[in-house]
């Protein structure tokens, strides 16, 4: 398991790709690409536009406030445990078992925010990756060679329990 210690909690606030200030400005640039989804609101308002993400991770909740719905599109559901401000073993697990397995939603117990680092990490070059910035936006990150070894950057950062 990996803990984000407190002090470089402020490498992270920064968005990890390209900033959009509105969903409807990425939708064009989606076509034909493989998309992984983390947060519940990125991930309701892909399928509000059906757009299906290949890998949607969520925890049921935004901004800390419980959410009132539910991705019912999936035929592959994995729970996992993950605090916040962790990357444990299980969501490391979930996300290689949803990357061989797409189409899948992950059900986080606990918090995903941190799942977009692992999971640049594990998942192929050409994928599309997004994700909420609180209070700015939508950030969209290829995943790219320069993308897995900044993200392996980052994991660095991390202290193992």
């Amino acid at each position: 398991m990996l803990r984000l210690p407190q002090e470089k909690r402020l490498f992270f606030k920064s968005p990890f790709g390209t900033l959009y200030r509105d969903i409807n400005d990425i939708l064009p640039l989606l076509k034909d690409r493989s998309i992984y989804a983390v947060g519940d609101v990125v991930t309701q308002r892909l399928l509000k536009n059906n757009v299906v993400p290949d890998i949607a991770i969520i925890d049921g909740h935004t901004m800390r406030e419980p959410c009132d719905w539910s991705p019912a599109v999936y035929p592959h559901c994995i729970r996992v445990k993950n605090p916040a401000g962790m990357i444990t073993d299980d969501l490391l697990e979930g996300l290689a078992s949803a990357i061989r397995n797409t189409p899948a939603l992950i059900y986080v117990d606990g918090e995903e925010d941190l799942a977009v680092i692992p999971l640049v990490v594990a998942a192929e070059e050409g994928v599309i990756i997004l994700y909420g910035q609180p209070g700015e936006g939508v950030v969209m990150r290829e995943v790219t060679r320069d993308a897995k070894r900044k993200a392996a950057e980052m994991l660095a950062l991390f202290e193992k329990i």
